[in-house]
């Protein structure tokens, strides 16, 4: 068996470690199990973590959207992270994050980025001259020189494809480089996401749920709450707001649906379309929801919920750390993106690996709904 790569002695005599990544929500969903887990199998080590901006810009005026990253709300509440990076979305305060963590004098830097890993294995032994430094390293050619300079930078490196095979979920991957670095097995039960959401957050669900006349009133609303996600990122990730109506159509026309509420989660950057295209498509009981004061705003929703429909981004993923059954829409390209609890989801997948999400049909979602 392969030693792991970060030794026991380095690991021992550690007081703190910091952790570099790009983290997206969905990578969170399941990086966040193995950061407890590491936390619980040696808690003489304080965990740091920076979140590396992947859109840094020197534009100020993207700066606000970007400073209000959902995730660093996650991030403050988990109990087993006591620092957090989290202002590297402008190069000025990039450059002042590289001083504050070199300040630390960090005797353990691993880098989980798979994006540019030459790039972050660079900036990890930037922030720890003289500390154990450990990275990504892909594969590389021969005239690739300046890859092979960064990573004589690092004193471990992993291929983060090593090992991977087809079919395997994200979290399993996930788990897989923390069990190479070190040395810690992680069971299927332990990769399920979790979301503890604070209380205030789930007063703040009920309270608008039942503002919106969907629960918690003295005369409840009767008929089933769905939840529908039609906003990815990426455009090739999204589903049309018009199937979005059509799917409410459908629905009211079916039995186990008839008189159901409908909440359709929209991105902050897209609220002042999504409304003015709501009010001319859809009825009463829809209503439009976005997560802008915080991101617990978004778990307490979707907990309320008998149902989520999303397309695959980090809703699907919430879903089943909120154990509300869902029906993920994906593309074939990513399959270990997939909701991991299957009992609680179903996966309609389009038709070829070239189709974007929205090719697939009201008549899918529809069809699955009425099982």
């Amino acid at each position: 068996m392969t030693a792991q790569l970060v030794p026991d002695e380095i690991l021992k005599k550690t007081d703190k470690i910091l952790f570099i990544a790009h983290l997206a929500l969905g990578d969170f969903t399941y990086l966040q199990n193995c950061f407890q887990a590491f936390a619980k199998a040696f808690p003489h080590i304080k965990i740091h973590i920076w979140v590396d901006e992947v859109r840094r810009t020197g534009k100020a005026e993207a700066w606000p959207f970007l400073k209000k990253y959902a995730l660093y709300d996650w991030l403050a509440e988990c109990p087993f992270v006591e620092r957090i990076y989290q202002q590297t979305y402008s190069p000025a305060l990039f450059e002042q994050s590289i001083a504050e963590a070199q300040r630390q004098d960090y005797p353990l830097v691993v880098s989980l980025s798979t994006l540019r890993p030459p790039m972050y294995a660079t900036l990890a032994r930037q922030i720890s001259p003289r500390g154990f430094v450990a990275g990504m390293k892909k594969p590389f050619g021969m005239l690739a020189v300046h890859k092979r300079l960064a990573y004589r930078k690092l004193d471990a490196a992993l291929d983060p494809d090593h090992g991977v095979r087809s079919g395997m979920h994200i979290s399993e991957v996930y788990a897989g480089w923390f069990q190479q670095l070190f040395g810690m097995p992680a069971a299927g039960a332990e990769r399920y996401p979790f979301v503890q959401i604070p209380e205030q957050w789930q007063s703040y669900a009920q309270n608008q749920l039942r503002e919106w006349g969907f629960k918690y009133q003295a005369q409840p609303a009767t008929g089933k709450l769905l939840f529908i996600n039609p906003y990815a990122k990426n455009n090739k990730r999204c589903w049309p707001l018009e199937r979005v109506v059509e799917l409410v159509a459908a629905l009211n026309q079916m039995d186990a649906w008839r008189g159901a509420h409908f909440i359709v989660n929209v991105v902050p950057e897209e609220m002042a379309h999504a409304q003015q295209f709501f009010a001319q498509h859809a009825g009463q009981r829809v209503r439009l929801f976005s997560a802008q004061e915080n991101f617990f705003q978004l778990p307490a929703i979707l907990s309320e919920c008998d149902l989520i429909v999303s397309v695959e981004t980090a809703v699907m993923h919430l879903a089943n750390a909120v154990h509300v059954p869902v029906v993920a829409l994906m593309r074939q390209k990513n399959p270990e993106w997939a909701p991991i609890d299957q009992e609680r989801s179903v996966v309609i997948a389009t038709a070829s690996r070239r189709d974007w999400v929205k090719a697939i049909t009201v008549a899918q979602v529809t069809e699955v709904l009425g099982r």
